[in-house]
């Protein structure tokens, strides 16, 4: 159906893909894998006319033997939605916020003049209740909805006018691991009943190994290997593919926690939101947090696990002392921080957020992005010994002073982490809360990132509360895990323990719908 010869694209003269050739037929599974940065997503834009200006693209894009590459962009415009549709990364960035949910999947339709108004709206009911969003109402709006359910909106705007390609670009980053294999299964049963071809981009290995029929292994804008998926898997010819598949199992060598001192003790708490208004009224309070209890002991990693939505991000926030409990008591270094935590304990306790690039102001140097919890402490360091505080900060991530005067822009991904993770060293804490701070990493870069957080954890004695929805990283960094469902825990124990012989329901279904490398097969 989709034919790729030769495919090269450079920017303003700098090479971005070279000789890149793939064929996709109908109701295949074709996985494209690599690195960021590789030239995947920049294939996808390629596949969809949207390459960026000063874009110089040569080779062939074959539908049914008709190039692609002489369209103009009336000719573009027609394929598409029609013959290929696209899913994006993020969502929400995805859909236009002030338009309802149905307007902008049947705007697909009526853009293509292949039905009216009305009888659009009645189409992409249609393709809403086909992704399971069937009781979800067409005046609804993108905020309205989950980050699964925002995908699937997408999906069915991608898939109303029944395209011979789906394009999917790390369509299930951000999700948690039911939500995401949910999102998969649906990939999976529309490529089987629409018999479209699929062309799903991703760092995940594991989603493309239970997935993928066939595999592209992409590296600095060439394939370097491809094939059947558990042939590539199995041969690992080229060393980059053995490099990313190391990585994507990789567990970072740890100090056995000693366990001697409690850090941080949750005793009973209890988190509460006002009740929906029901006229006049309030309905009951939403229960978030339901009389959960643990401790975090010195030197200690311990992992929260769980879908979204179950309450980890409202129990984060109320142990960095951003909201209020309503009952139980959370106890930081010994002291109570309920109500209120003391100014002064805020420099004990830092965070590293998912995303860095978020968390940053784009107009700060990293020299005082990095000095920012500065603020925090009683004495302030100024002068030569701020400068030396900050460079040391940055030396322990492995990122050069030299960096203080450079922009967030100007890093990737992975060494903008690193100054998130500098910028929680920077006041000396003992327990850094990390939220989801690898998801949207690529595996290398992942592995990487892991090695240094053990590191740091061995050489400054810190405390980890790692709190993620990826359970490999949960698996390769903690000693104890907490398993966490509708404001409450479920099960908690040891790390192998828990992920060997779990013992509560909702812990199996979670490790069940967790994607699996076989690394032997």
């Amino acid at each position: 159906m989709i034919g790729v010869e030769n495919l090269s694209v450079a920017i303003h003269g700098t090479p971005i893909l070279r000789g890149v050739s793939l064929q996709i037929a109908p109701g295949e599974v074709f996985g494209l894998v690599g690195e960021s940065g590789s030239g995947k997503s920049m294939t996808a834009l390629a596949l969809m006319g949207l390459l960026p200006e000063g874009a110089e693209a040569g080779g062939e894009i074959l539908i049914d033997g008709r190039d692609l590459m002489r369209n103009s962009e009336p000719d573009w415009c027609r394929v598409r939605g029609n013959d290929i549709g696209m899913i994006f990364q993020e969502p929400m960035t995805a859909l236009n916020p002030v338009r309802t949910i149905g307007d902008q999947v049947a705007e697909t339709l009526t853009i293509h003049g292949a039905a009216e108004p009305r009888a659009a709206l009645e189409i992409a009911r249609d393709r809403l209740d086909r992704v399971g969003l069937s009781h979800i109402g067409m005046d609804a709006y993108p905020h309205e909805l989950s980050g699964g359910q925002r995908q699937r909106v997408c999906i069915a705007a991608a898939i109303a006018l029944h395209p011979r390609l789906l394009i999917a670009d790390e369509p299930t980053t951000a999700l948690d691991v039911t939500t995401q294999a949910q999102i998969l299964d649906l990939l999976s049963a529309l490529v089987e009943e629409e018999g479209m071809g699929l062309l799903l981009i991703t760092h995940d290995l594991g989603v493309v190994a239970g997935m993928a029929d066939r595999i592209a292994v992409m590296r600095q804008g060439e394939i370097v290997e491809t094939g059947p998926t558990a042939q590539v898997m199995a041969e690992r010819n080229h060393p980059y593919t053995r490099a990313l598949l190391a990585a994507s199992s990789h567990v970072p060598e740890r100090a056995a926690a000693q366990r001697p001192d409690p850090l941080l003790q949750v005793e009973d708490v209890r988190r509460e939101y006002p009740g929906r208004r029901e006229g006049f009224r309030r309905g009951p309070p939403i229960v978030a947090v339901d009389g959960v209890s643990f401790t975090l002991h010195e030197g200690e990693s311990l992992g929260l696990v769980g879908e979204s939505g179950c309450g980890k991000s409202t129990l984060t926030r109320a142990i960095l002392g951003l909201d209020p409990v309503q009952g139980g008591d959370i106890r930081l270094f010994g002291r109570s921080i309920v109500p209120q935590m003391p100014r002064e304990m805020r420099a004990g306790i830092q965070v590293v957020f998912q995303d860095p690039y978020g968390s940053f102001n784009p107009r700060w140097k990293v020299d005082r992005i990095v000095a920012e919890p500065f603020h925090l402490l009683d004495a302030p360091p100024r002068g030569s010994e701020r400068h030396d505080r900050v460079a040391e900060a940055l030396t322990a991530v492995h990122l050069s002073p030299d960096d203080m005067a450079k922009y967030p822009h100007e890093f990737s991904g992975g060494q903008r982490q690193r100054i998130a993770i500098a910028r929680a060293l920077i006041t000396r804490p003992r327990i850094i809360l990390l939220d989801e701070a690898v998801s949207a990493l690529d595996v290398s870069v992942r592995a990487r990132i892991l090695d240094l957080l053990a590191e740091l954890q061995d050489g400054f004695g810190l405390s980890y509360l790692f709190v993620s929805h990826d359970l490999t990283v949960v698996r390769a960094i903690t000693d104890r895990v907490m398993v966490m469902q509708d404001g409450r825990f479920v099960e908690t124990g040891e790390t192998e323990a828990v992920f060997n012989d779990p013992q509560h329901e909702y812990t199996r279904a979670l490790l069940a719908a967790a994607p699996r490398l076989d690394l032997a097969s």
